[in-house]
């Protein structure tokens, strides 16, 4: 299928979405980028007020490498409501026991101290993160601490344009929403459910709402979606997308195979055959992915090379799961449980200690990628993403 039909066909998903809103009500395109609320500017305002009174970075969050672990994501839930082929086996996995999840109380009372130290972004994940119903109360809350500066979701989106008001209103400032097909029918078989207009809604939203850009991670599998690349990036011509093409990994349950695996040279110069003006965007110095933008389109797309070129020497990131355990390290298999102690009564600074202890034990790069796929590690849901 050409790029440009593509396009348009998006575009008539959007429409066709957007008429079969409950609410009924109109729907209008905000122009691009253009915020939806006037909280935005307040939130700039915040922003620049912490970033010009930054205090000095926490001990306790600097692995013995000078990493700055300002980036935490915590897991709200290890339940989904899809079963994608690449984070889970198909005969699903073995939950824990409701008792041993961190509460709402658990996992604020966590994030304070994490902020308070020095974390100014969290990431709330799953499983799928919209499934918990306290989830737009858990983001009021995290709103409230000072010195954060931004909050986010990684989503599957089915949940997405139903939720997306009340979140936006809560605090959220940055969305992730997986989708690895336009294909409805291949949506079906990668996920093993329905739901790729409910997905496409929640997109609309998105950009309804003023997010920009809104963020559609894409797993790449061989012989499944890579001979959709030049679909999803001619999405961004006219949509204020980054699409972020993910590096097929290897998780416990996924059955991952090297063959299957599309590296981002081989993705990029799939682009660029296409697009030979593609440009190379500047980046941060913890971002995990590498940037590219065609002149002249509204969005951009992004790679992330987790497995043909690792990013551990930048990483500023750790993971708290589903049932209180820090992870310092997506592909580690050490892990500390924070739940534990905080139910033992632990004290701030008992916990402080732990936490340096567990980042002091980070090494400085994962275990590369043909030994990650022998590791024995959490089925992805599991991880937290």
């Amino acid at each position: 299928m050409a790029a440009r039909p593509m396009s348009r066909m998006l575009g008539r998903v959007l429409r066709s979405t957007t008429r079969s809103c409950s609410s009924g009500a109109p729907v209008t395109q905000p122009r691009p980028g253009e915020p939806s609320q006037p909280a935005t500017e307040e939130l700039s305002r915040r922003r620049q007020f912490l970033k010009e009174h930054k205090a000095p970075f926490s001990d306790f969050l600097t692995d013995n490498f000078g990493r700055q672990h300002s980036y935490l994501r915590i897991s709200l839930t290890e339940k989904c409501n899809l079963r994608c082929q690449y984070c889970m086996p198909e005969e699903g996995v073995l939950l824990t026991p409701k008792g041993d999840l961190l509460t709402t109380e658990e996992i604020l009372t966590l994030a304070r101290l994490f902020v308070k130290e020095g974390v100014d972004k969290i990431r709330l994940t799953g499983g799928e993160p919209l499934i918990r119903p306290d989830v737009v109360d858990i983001v009021a809350q995290l709103h409230q601490l000072e010195g954060l500066q931004t909050i986010g979701v990684t989503t599957n989106g089915i949940n997405l344009a139903r939720l997306l008001p009340q979140l936006q209103k809560a605090g959220l400032t940055a969305i992730n929403i997986s989708l690895d097909t336009l294909v409805p029918a291949k949506f079906e078989f990668i996920v093993r459910r329905k739901g790729f207009h409910k997905v496409m809604e929640g997109i609309h939203k998105a950009i309804e709402l003023g997010y920009s850009p809104v963020k559609v991670n894409c797993v790449v599998m061989r012989g499944l979606n890579e001979d959709e690349l030049l679909d999803f990036v001619a999405l961004t011509e006219g949509l204020p997308l980054d699409v972020r093409f993910i590096e097929y990994m290897p998780f416990d349950g996924n059955r991952w195979n090297f063959k299957k695996m599309v590296s981002y040279k081989e993705m990029l110069n799939t682009v660029r055959q296409r697009w030979p003006e593609l440009e190379k965007l500047p980046e941060e110095k913890s971002s995990t992915a590498k940037a590219f933008k065609i002149p002249g389109f509204q969005g951009q797309v992004s790679f992330i090379t987790s497995m043909s070129e690792h990013f551990c020497g930048t990483c500023n990131r750790l993971r708290i799961t589903a049932d209180g355990n820090l992870k310092v390290c997506l592909f580690g298999n050490s892990e500390v449980s924070l739940r534990d102690h905080l139910r033992a009564g632990a004290s701030e600074e008992e916990l402080l200690r732990i936490i340096r202890a567990a980042v002091g034990r980070k090494k400085r790069q994962h275990a590369g990628m043909f030994n990650i796929s022998q590791m024995k590690n959490r089925p992805m849901i599991l991880i937290g993403g």
